[in-house]
């Protein structure tokens, strides 16, 4: 009989339960105990819900407290040496700093998870890093399961992928010279798994979907070889892309499971089965763990026959990837149109289109017939609706030309009239865009939203806190100013409310990082801009202060990457029409005075394709809809761009090509070495690197500010080099954040004031 099984279950409970219970603890507002009571809370209820539905096993070890990197470190006993926690006694508190950062220690850095818009705390790898063992959290985890009468499966990070996620601090010519020191910890957390009576373990080893190099392809022979002596049945992981082209590794790994995302890739399927090993277990991936549109069963379910009739028992029927990156459960959404509703599915039917696909590979007709017919019906309904298919949207994405992805003139002559125009000082200074999101402010939105407090009213309370934040800038000193974006909920979902072809939910959380959690809206129909969105917020602010005064937009690839996207046409056509709607925004700003308008495109490296010869494709079209959104306004009206957390040195040809005036990027928690790849580009326009973390709550002093904008300043030309935070302010309170600006805009002044002098003493001198 086939079996049903998911990678992983998100975390953060259908209504953020974890999210609230660890801003509470971080507050000092709830005790360790209390918040671990909320996690087993969490994990009980998240594996009676798999249990219920029929899955063969529940998913344990896919609970974390910040991420599961940095717990798969926290149980090897890999956690960073610099902080100077004992490992083996990781506190709570101790954990949280090590992703959080406190006065004596900044962060560990943070990056995206392959192609998504989850971020994971990245290892620091040294010569002195050991792997001696850590906290039993994992331990403890299974043994509530089995407790609970649950059958476990463990899920766990494997040793290749772990080091290859990591970098290097200090110490190491390469991240493998660690292996020989990491696999005996495994072994040890496999042998004692075995002796607790789990029988499969899902290691996950996700690198092996990227163009590895020798070097890594051969680690991975020795390393299970290694594992395989004394450990359950391991069902080896791969998703996000096809692994045909490691085919012959895989056969050959002494493996009892390999699990295949046959949503992203199904071609992969045909040169895996080819030299299949006999007895080795086959997870097909099939119900999208990516995105939130009910499966096809039908459809599906054809695919799935010819693979019951080859492998037997040996198929498991699977989620694509971990459901961490889809909401909890679709029955919170009380206020959802039935027809748009009957679309979707979340991360809990999810679970029961897995299980009707097991029964009706088993033969259970009968019992899974309402979920075929219901599956059925919703893809019917997607096909015909009127709501998706809008023709004047689709002529207009047919009618662009060349030219309406082109600026009027070069960067060498646009800057100048820009310059002319807004006379700012060497180093000018400004934040990315949001600033504190006070209780007032989302109580405010709330009651607006319930219709509570009337429009007026909202509108006045908006505009009391944009006059704050305009008012704190001009005492700052703050060269150029944002309005603050009280109004914004989120800088995706925000805009997606006012286009039409976007829909939106109640409770569809998802996490981002720790306890950031979003909100994706999802895009079912083309996409079309009614109405001028943020205009009146932009003129309200410029009419506050005398100061430049940015427009804030989110760019089209981050608009579609942060959203769940449809799925019945290529995504290049749907960033098209969502370039066409912010083109139109960003005229209408230029009308009303607004002279710099800034385009966030924090999602535009995690589109990229995690294989090389794909990129070409996507970096084309993603340049294309940046263009097309930035290139119908004046050479005088200057253009920002945002990037974070993302490595950006392998694809800055397109980077530059997008052309935008300004851009700032995230650059301080890599202590500046992700702008050095700028300056071997020779990047041509403006820069902002980042200058201190906005996700940790310590406040950089002015000397550390300093230091990083002289390393700014050996990369980037002084006329070109901007001052500003890593990301936008929303997740900050107000004292931190005047402190750290407050120190900011000294650092900037400071520096001014020392090439002011150096250019003087160089003057007399000559």
């Amino acid at each position: 009989m086939a079996l049903a099984h998911i990678l992983g279950f998100p975390r953060i409970g259908a209504q953020r339960e974890l999210k609230f219970a660890q801003e509470a603890f971080w507050r000092g507002d709830l005790t360790e105990a209390a918040l671990r009571d909320v996690g087993a809370d969490l994990r009980s209820r998240h594996w009676s819900l798999q249990k219920k539905a029929g899955l063969d096993a529940v998913s344990v070890g896919d609970f974390a407290w910040y991420d599961q990197v940095l717990n798969t470190l926290a149980l090897l006993g890999g956690v960073p040496a610099r902080f100077g926690f004992d490992p083996k006694n990781l506190s709570l508190s101790e954990y949280f700093t090590l992703a959080r950062g406190n006065p004596q220690h900044f962060a560990m850095e943070m990056t995206k998870w392959f192609d998504t818009n989850y971020h994971y705390l990245v290892p620091e790898w040294t010569a002195d890093t050991r792997f001696d063992g850590g906290v039993d959290w994992l331990f403890e985890e299974l043994a509530e399961a089995q407790a609970q009468g649950h059958k476990a499966k463990l899920t766990l990070i494997g040793p290749v992928s772990l080091l290859y996620l990591g970098k290097i601090k200090s110490g190491l010519g390469h991240k493998l010279d660690l292996l020989p020191q990491l696999l005996p910890a495994y072994r040890k957390v496999l042998a004692r798994l075995q002796a607790a009576g789990v029988e499969w373990v899902q290691i996950d080893e996700p690198v092996l979907t990227l163009e590895l190099d020798a070097k890594w392809k051969t680690a991975f022979t020795p390393a299970y070889a290694e594992l395989a002596q004394e450990a359950p049945k391991i069902l080896l992981a791969t998703y996000f892309e096809s692994v045909a082209g490691h085919a012959e590794l895989l056969h050959h790994l002494p493996v009892d499971g390999v699990h295949l995302d046959l949503v992203r890739s199904p071609a992969q399927l045909e040169p895996l089965l080819a030299h299949w090993p006999q007895g080795r277990v086959l997870s097909a991936g099939v119900v999208d763990g990516r995105n939130i549109w009910r499966t096809d069963l039908s459809e599906v379910l054809k695919q799935l026959q010819p693979l019951k009739q080859q492998l037997g028992e040996q198929l498991w029927i699977a989620s694509s990837c971990s459901l961490l990156h889809v909401p909890v459960d679709l029955s919170f959404e009380t206020s959802l149109d039935t027809e748009v509703k009957s679309w979707l599915a979340f991360a809990t039917q999810k679970l029961d289109e897995i299980v009707a696909l097991k029964q009706a590979l088993n033969g259970q007709a009968a019992q899974v017939l309402p979920q075929f017919t219901a599956s059925q019906v919703a893809t019917h309904s997607r096909s015909v609706s009127s709501r998706i298919h809008n023709p004047l949207v689709k002529k207009r994405v047919d009618e662009l030309t060349p030219a309406d992805a082109q600026r009027n003139n070069a960067f060498s002559e646009r800057i100048a009239r820009q310059q002319a125009r807004f006379n700012l000082p060497l180093f000018p200074t400004t934040t990315i865009g949001s600033f504190p999101q006070t209780k007032a402010i989302r109580q405010a939105r709330a009651a607006h939203k319930r219709g509570d407090l009337g429009y007026l009213d909202y509108l006045d309370a908006m505009r009391e806190e944009i006059r704050i934040v305009v008012e704190k800038q001009e005492q700052l000193d703050i060269d150029v100013l944002v309005h603050g974006e009280p109004e914004r909920n989120d800088m995706v979902e925000y805009f997606g409310e006012q286009l039409w072809g976007y829909g939106f939910t109640l409770n569809g959380w998802v996490q981002s990082y720790g306890s950031r959690c979003v909100k994706p809206p999802f895009i079912y129909g083309d996409v079309y801009r009614p109405e001028a969105m943020t205009v009146g917020w932009s003129q309200f602010a410029q009419s506050l202060t005398s100061r430049p005064m940015k427009g804030m937009l989110t760019g089209p690839v981050t608009m579609l990457q942060w959203s769940f996207v449809r799925d019945d046409q290529p995504r290049e056509t749907t960033a098209l029409q969502i370039a066409l709607a912010l083109r139109d925004e960003v005229c209408d700003l230029e009308k009303a005075g607004i002279g710099m308008i800034q385009i966030d495109e924090p999602a535009f490296r995690e589109g990229l394709p995690l294989k090389s010869g794909d990129w070409p494709h996507y970096l084309d079209w993603a340049v294309r809809a940046f263009k097309v959104c930035a290139s119908g306004v004046a050479d005088e009206t200057q253009i920002h761009t945002h990037m974070c957390y993302s490595e950006f040195n392998d694809i800055l040809p397109w980077i530059a090509a997008m052309d935008a005036d300004v851009i700032t990027i995230e650059t301080s928690r890599s202590d500046m070495e992700l702008l050095d790849g700028f300056g071997e580009f020779a990047y041509p326009n403006e820069i902002g690197p980042g200058v201190y973390d906005i996700h940790s709550p310590r406040v950089p002093r002015v000397p550390e500010m300093q230091r990083l904008l002289q390393k700014a300043r050996g990369v980037i030309p002084d006329r070109r080099l901007w001052v500003n935070p890593d990301c936008g302010l929303k997740t900050r309170d107000w004292p931190e954040t005047i402190a750290a600006l407050e120190n900011m805009v000294q650092a900037a002044k400071l520096l001014r004031a020392s090439v002011s002098e150096h250019e003087e003493h160089e003057g007399n001198c000559c």
